[in-house]
């Protein structure tokens, strides 16, 4: 993975995150120079898929499917489709998801990216990992089991803000590298792209914004990643920042 480092002449956010989720890069994805290439915040055709139904409807049989715990349900398509909700705001939906330690800055650089995107007439939304256990993913512990369902939720809520032509940035530690996997997994045509905040555990340590490294070295917090569970970082994300640059406390008008 291509390490991008920020440059100090822009006291606002990464030019290198926010070239990709504008599509402004000038390769596709994986590639050293950009995030993206094309994925998304620009405008373009996007090939249909669930919920992009034709102008012209065909009456066919309907095929139920068993999915999950879930039988004999039917996906519905709708004549407006993705295509052209993004046609209407003028710009390609996808996921950017931020990753990395408790305390390396995931939830500032996700609000500041928000902001700077917005300020250039982008319509975005961000998925706070801590937000979301206030309500959608609230019966969750930090098990295994339930950090995997945590982010297989915050997935699928991603990839429905992408259909609909949002630039949706997700903001989780997301430790496990099989469950990121997963979630790329729901974006087609290049439209995830993965923000790894490579900070080393004692610069995220020494911040303890929240106090929870304090707690897991004392033992008071079992299963907190990075002291007795592990982060298993990117092997071939989009973007990786090795330090932040000094936006998060330049407030500015747009």
């Amino acid at each position: 993975m291509a390490s991008l480092p920020v440059p100090h002449t822009l006291p606002r956010v990464s030019p290198a995150i926010v070239g990709a989720a504008r599509g402004r890069a000038a390769v596709r994805v994986r590639t050293a120079t950009a995030a993206l290439g094309g994925g998304c915040g620009g405008g373009g055709g996007m090939e249909q898929r669930h919920g992009d139904a034709p102008h012209s409807p065909v009456k066919e049989k309907p095929v139920m499917s068993n999915i999950g715990k879930s039988t004999n349900i039917l996906w519905h398509n709708c004549l407006i489709g993705q295509s052209d909700r993004q046609k209407l705001l003028g710009q390609k939906g996808c996921v950017v998801w931020i990753t990395g330690l408790s305390g390396s800055g995931k939830s500032t650089l996700a609000c500041a990216l928000s902001r700077e995107l917005h300020c250039r007439g982008h319509l975005t939304y961000v998925l706070d990992g801590d937000n979301l256990r206030h309500g959608l993913n609230r019966d969750l512990s930090f098990k295994a089991e339930d950090r995997a369902e945590n982010i297989r939720r915050v997935g699928e809520v991603a990839k429905l803000f992408a259909d609909a032509g949002v630039i949706c940035i997700a903001s989780l530690i997301s430790p496990y590298r099989r469950d990121r996997d997963a979630c790329r997994a729901l974006l087609p045509h290049s439209n995830f792209i993965e923000v790894f905040i490579d900070l080393p555990l004692k610069i995220c340590e020494a911040r303890d914004p929240k106090g929870l490294y304090k707690l897991a070295r004392t033992g008071k917090i079992k299963g907190f990643t990075g002291i007795d569970d592990p982060y298993e970082p990117p092997i071939n994300g989009e973007v990786s920042l090795k330090s932040m640059p000094s936006f998060i406390i330049t407030p500015y008008n747009c």
